[in-house]
């Protein structure tokens, strides 16, 4: 084979296939309706289409884009589709869209200040913007004591989060010795998941964590959460953590944050506040009461990638203390000595997070903050409330259907009267329609439908359509 044979693609090829890749999605999101909005694929159905090995010699790009439409469309669940409102919205705009194709042509690892300047640098400037946008408290800015750094997703927050709570409950010794059993961390029963899986990888075991209880708007119990660590102190064991929502997935229950931090404050526990949804809401200065004691956090995420059109992943991280949190998580080998970090004058992100590597992500929220500026985030974040706050009048005026839980800001919980089982039919039709999307949850025991308004290019004419279907439905499901 001769030497200076190669098979990459060329610049004027990249650029050519690139107009194609460009004009593909513009035509995807232009017709994004046409499609079923949950996927119809049955189970194994997009691996039987494919060759059971790989190409021995490359194919024309012409050909993989046009198996993309063919094999790959059918077992795409769309989720910018204007219609859908399962879980929560993952939002993609056409500004981070281009801001993240741009971050993949630089090819960035930006590990550390010194493997890519701009790379930490914007992200931590962007950061700082965000902490005045939010309403949130001067001790997440980077000038400060503490800053912000993106993550994956709120998981990973949530994580980081955990492990700086039980090195600093530990005098820093976990991460030589291990776990001895003694540590407890602290979630309601609404919160995400994720803490659950943190306290397993973080070595504390799902048998001390401790779901309190919550109240009727299912928000957690601070009498039960004082009540349940003195419990613990007094069995000899060691609060380390605690994770407050502030908008929880099931029902978008809003946990009392002043009076968790109050108790963290008393008994020196980290106290994480998890606002990866509707956090974003507080960019109005209307909804900024959801943030009340925050200030008292030690520290705090929510996901641009959920509700502020930025697509996925990017989890906006802040810690009041960065010292703690670099503390917990940095190991410096010599391969990554470098004078730059030794000076003590950067920002080197791989101490912020579990990975090492990292990609540049600040550039997508860059362009999505400059397209938008403030005021167009308002207002559809505004449009979205208002949105759910109408619907939610649609529901209270059909006899047929209840609310199951308070609606903050753009999260409808709602039922049939008729019981779990028509809930479940009725879900089930509208959802293999392909007209819209919905997923649900169990509040009290009950079968809940979880209407979730926050789509990119969700208007009203869509949501109306969606009660309209809801209502034919339900009269076959009854």
């Amino acid at each position: 084979m001769p030497d200076d044979k190669i098979f990459h693609m060329t610049p004027e090829e990249f650029r050519r296939h690139g107009h194609t890749v460009i004009d593909w999605i513009a035509d995807y999101y232009s017709r994004i309706e046409s499609y079923p909005v949950l996927s119809k694929a049955k189970p194994g159905q997009i691996r039987a289409s494919l060759p059971p090995a790989a190409p021995a010699k490359g194919e024309p790009f012409e050909a993989i884009l046009a198996d993309v439409e063919k094999l790959i469309l059918p077992g795409v669940t769309h989720w910018q589709s204007p219609n859908f409102f399962a879980y929560f919205p993952c939002n993609a705009s056409g500004t981070a869209i281009l801001g993240d194709l741009l971050s993949s042509g630089l090819g960035v690892q930006g590990m550390l200040w010194a493997t890519s300047p701009a790379c930490t640098e914007l992200e931590t400037h962007v950061l700082d913007w965000l902490v005045p946008m939010l309403g949130l408290p001067e001790k997440f800015l980077s000038t400060s004591t503490g800053g912000g750094v993106i993550q994956d997703t709120a998981s990973s927050s949530s994580l980081c989060a955990l492990l700086a709570g039980r090195e600093r409950a530990t005098g820093y010794a976990s991460n030589q010795k291990g776990c001895d059993g003694k540590l407890v961390a602290y979630c309601s029963t609404q919160t995400h998941s994720s803490v659950e899986k943190a306290v397993k990888i973080a070595g504390l075991g799902a048998a001390n964590l401790r779901a309190i209880a919550v109240d009727e708007q299912f928000a957690m119990r601070a009498d039960e959460l004082a009540q349940q660590i003195a419990r613990d102190k007094a069995n000899g064991l060691v609060p380390c953590f605690v994770c407050a929502t502030v908008g929880t997935t099931s029902s978008n229950a809003i946990d009392p944050v002043p009076d968790i931090a109050r108790i963290c404050r008393e008994h020196g526990i980290w106290l994480h506040v998890d606002a990866a949804m509707s956090g974003t809401a507080a960019l109005c200065p209307e909804f900024r009461h959801i943030h009340r004691g925050v200030e008292f956090a030690d520290s705090y995420c929510f996901n641009p990638h959920k509700w502020m059109f930025t697509n996925f992943d990017c989890d906006v991280f802040y810690v009041a203390d960065r010292k703690a949190l670099i503390q917990t998580l940095s190991v410096l080998p010599e391969y990554l000595r470098n004078q730059a970090t030794e000076s003590g004058t950067v920002i080197d992100y791989r101490d912020w997070q579990i990975p090492l590597g990292r990609r540049f992500r600040a550039l997508k929220l860059w362009f999505v903050l400059r397209h938008y500026g403030v005021e167009g985030l308002q207002h559809h974040v505004r449009q979205h409330i208002a949105l759910a706050q109408e619907f939610e009048n649609w529901v209270r005026a059909d006899s047929r259907f209840e609310l199951a839980a308070p609606t903050p800001l753009n999260l409808i919980c709602f039922r049939l009267k008729a019981g779990d089982a028509a809930n479940q039919s009725l879900m089930d039709r509208l959802n293999r329609s392909g007209d819209l999307y919905l997923t649900h949850t169990k509040l009290n025991g009950k079968f809940t439908l979880r209407m979730s308004v926050g789509g990119t290019n969700t208007q009203r004419g869509h949501v109306e359509r969606a009660w309209k279907r809801i209502q034919e439905e339900a009269s076959r499901a009854v």
